[in-house]
């Protein structure tokens, strides 16, 4: 348990790393917008600084957009995964504050294809081990349970506002090489962690009752029961059928180790659902 939450708390410190080395040294540099909170901060930092006699760092602004987001995190989402995502934030803002600011290439480009890979190397590793960098995936999470629309639909709106006011204060051709980082960061997502916000996994196992057991204990969430036999084997076992939110998949994959290392899950996408599924 305790070796768990360490390699958990690791991978999170080392996606924070990743996030601010890809913003430090291409990304700001560059003028080219990464998605979510930490576009915001970088608009807000950039306006700041060329319309005000005052600079503010894009490591303090995305930790003060962050605080009342935190706060409703912890209310409504769960208090393991807010805490992992603030640290997240923390950790952030600490190495946007040490990392300097560095152009390895004045090719726009190449800055915006490798800041956006970069920065989605650390958003994935930190989502597969079941926490977010905070920010907008806090907030569409809620907005998503709120309104009952996907949590991509929020993702797309705020991305599209950074897009659009890149384009409008600093040319289209921001707006554009901002595009092509959100493009490359949410391919490389795509590869490491799903970005699919229900999942539905089917558990072959000779262990049902306790692996059911363990997974009531953890998750809230209904689990369906089928009778199952082997091709091969000709061995009777069970298969439970569960659906959850791809923040859940880091916690239902350690129970499974734990309960029966020998079980075969299958994880698929799971385009909408029907009836209860329980949201809060």
């Amino acid at each position: 348990m305790i070796w768990q939450e360490s390699k958990k708390f690791i991978v999170v410190v080392i996606g924070a790393f990743l996030n601010a080395l890809a913003l430090n040294q291409f990304l700001i540099p560059a003028k080219v917008y990464a998605s979510g909170f930490a576009g915001v901060a970088q608009l807000i930092s950039s306006i700041v600084g060329e319309y005000t006699p005052f600079t503010i760092s894009t490591g303090i602004l995305l930790f003060l957009l962050n605080i009342p987001v935190t706060i409703l995190g912890w209310r409504k989402i769960g208090k393991s995964f807010t805490l992992y995502s603030f640290i997240s934030v923390t950790f952030m803002t600490v190495f946007l504050e040490i990392i300097p600011l560095h152009t390895y290439s004045e090719d726009i480009l190449l800055n915006a294809v490798f800041g956006g890979v970069i920065a989605a190397v650390g958003v994935g590793i930190t989502l597969k081990y079941g926490a977010s960098t905070g920010g907008l995936d806090i907030v569409a999470m809620i907005l998503s349970r709120m309104k009952d629309r996907p949590v991509g639909t929020y993702f797309f709106m705020l991305n599209a506002i950074i897009i659009t006011s890149a384009g409008l204060l600093y040319g289209g051709d921001k707006a554009l090489y901002t595009l092509v980082t959100l493009y490359a960061s949410t391919r490389v997502i795509d590869a490491i962690h799903t970005r699919h916000e229900k999942l539905t996994a089917m558990i072959m196992t000779k262990k049902s009752e306790e692996l059911k057991t363990a997974i009531h204990g953890k998750l809230v969430r209904g689990i369906t029961r089928v009778p199952a036999k082997g091709a091969f084997s000709g061995d009777d076992k069970e298969m439970l059928i569960i659906v959850i939110t791809r923040y859940e998949m880091y916690d239902l994959e350690k129970i499974i180790r734990e309960v029966d290392p020998n079980a075969f899950t299958n994880i698929v996408e799971t385009a909408g659902i029907f009836g209860f599924f329980r949201r809060d």
